[in-house]
């Protein structure tokens, strides 16, 4: 059964659509992502135009994260203060997220550096991921304990000014790192199509020492303000939001989540961590393979600009 998308402006399967929707739900609920970064990629190898899939999927991103951030809040594991903040650095990197985006579309070049910017971030993402995995379970395997760390070890980053007490994570750190954090966040979730929580996460646990008990629910707050205000932006000044593929995608990601939930509380910490990466890795590969490899068209025509003449 086809359905035309306007904003897209060609037909496609409204089964195809929803079970990408339910697949990348369904992932989502398994290892506890937001799945922006396995949808996007899906929906441009399905024939999806990258502008109008890097603009869609953050509306689906939105509603994902609004049922994560309200379960975390009902648990009372959001330090709201540190939300603040770095929903503030967001919406700045968002708005010159979507300038950059305007620029790089207007240029032709748009999805020459989505392409890019999905290697390199993908491909090591999932690579790091993949050898710490492998690692967790050789480890397991020999029965040898893991290697203690230093969870409130001080750095650099704490030596900067401007200092903030977030009293929830126990922090008294400056607020410098964490307005950068938002703000690089909130950029290459609006170029990519990305909420960003599998690079925020790790950013907080690994560099800003905090809890992790609170750091997803915090992380999915940020995201929610982000690409709440990355969607208004995307339809309001490039007209890329397609609403139709974006319900599609929602209605199958909220079913599909449910059941992947339900199988991620049988498989182990190092398995999932391992099998994400894996994933992760593959998207990658794949935005690489298609980088080198000659298009069937290698010709295209691009309207960049209209200069008025005398």
């Amino acid at each position: 059964m086809l359905l035309y998308l306007p904003i897209a402006e060609l037909s496609v399967n409204i089964f195809l659509i929803f079970g990408m929707g339910a697949a990348v739900g369904f992932l989502s609920g398994l290892f506890g992502v937001g799945g922006g970064f396995l949808l996007t990629p899906l929906l441009v190898f399905s024939g999806i135009p990258p502008a109008v899939a890097v603009a869609t999927v953050t509306s689906q991103i939105v509603a994902s994260s609004a049922s994560g951030a309200l379960a975390y809040w009902r648990r009372k594991a959001i330090d709201w203060k540190l939300a603040g903040f770095l929903t503030a650095g967001g919406v700045v990197g968002t708005v010159l997220g979507v300038m950059a985006f305007r620029l790089l579309r207007a240029k032709g070049q748009l999805d020459l550096v989505i392409g890019v910017c999905y290697v390199v971030f993908l491909g090591g993402v999932g690579l790091l991921m993949v050898i710490e995995s492998v690692r967790a379970m050789l480890r397991a395997r020999r029965e040898e304990p893991p290697a203690p760390q230093k969870l409130r070890q001080h750095g650099w980053i704490h030596g900067l000014p401007f200092k903030v007490r977030f009293h929830r994570s126990r922090l008294y750190i400056s607020a410098l790192p964490i307005l950068a954090l938002g703000v690089g966040i909130g950029f290459l979730g609006t170029l990519l199509g990305i909420g960003g929580g599998f690079l925020i996460v790790p950013a907080l646990i690994y560099l800003l020492k905090v809890p992790t008990t609170v750091v997803i629910g915090t992380s999915l707050v940020q995201i929610l303000a982000t690409m709440a205000v990355a969607t208004v932006l995307q339809a309001a000044a490039n007209h890329s939001v397609d609403a139709v593929l974006g319900l599609l995608l929602m209605v199958g990601g909220v079913i599909g989540a449910q059941f992947g939930a339900q199988v991620g509380t049988r498989l182990r910490g190092e398995q999932l961590r391992a099998l994400l990466g894996l994933l992760i890795l593959a998207v990658g590969l794949r935005f690489a393979v298609d980088l080198v490899v000659t298009p069937q068209e290698p010709f295209s025509l691009w309207v960049t600009a209209l200069e008025a003449t005398p």
